[in-house]
């Protein structure tokens, strides 16, 4: 039996709310713990899942309450290994194609096989990374979305 460390009454909002409210919780726990959602959404189950299945955290019960809402036991997974970055470019708040710009300035310097990660929160960076590192040589190990709009991605120079 699970211990439960944290309960988050989502009842009463609509989705996303709950999904939002228990990420920025789970966020706080340590690898293991739990937090219990409650809401009465009726899209919160399958997002919860899809967020569980992608985030490495796991959804281990789901129980109807007594007033209609359902209680998520939502156990916090360990943190997903990343790939180990040499350099750390974290460029939120310049727009496209300025975190290229300055990832390719970056990369010049290092050596073939070390890696950036590249932090960046402009609209358009994941189609243009993803792009951009296959016209040059360079590899997208993985690409990571920490919170809302907030894209990581892990590039090995070529």
């Amino acid at each position: 039996m699970n211990m439960v460390n944290v309960v988050l009454d989502m009842k009463g909002l609509s989705c996303p709310k709950p999904l939002l409210g228990a990420k920025r919780m789970v966020d706080e726990l340590a690898p293991g713990q739990v937090l219990v959602l409650i809401s009465d959404c009726q899209g919160t189950p399958d997002d919860l899942f899809a967020w569980a299945e992608l985030t490495g955290n796991q959804v281990i019960k789901s129980e109807k309450q007594a007033d209609g809402s359902t209680g998520y036991h939502i156990q916090k997974g360990s943190p997903t290994s990343r790939p180990a970055a040499q350099v750390s470019l974290d460029i939120r708040g310049s727009v496209c194609p300025g975190p290229i710009v300055e990832a390719k300035k970056l990369l010049n310097g290092m050596q073939a096989g070390e890696i950036l990660k590249l932090v960046s929160d402009c609209p358009g960076v994941q189609s243009d990374i993803s792009g951009w590192a296959a016209a040059t040589g360079m590899t997208l190990l993985d690409m990571l979305e920490p919170a809302a709009g907030v894209h990581e991605f892990y590039i090995r120079k070529g």
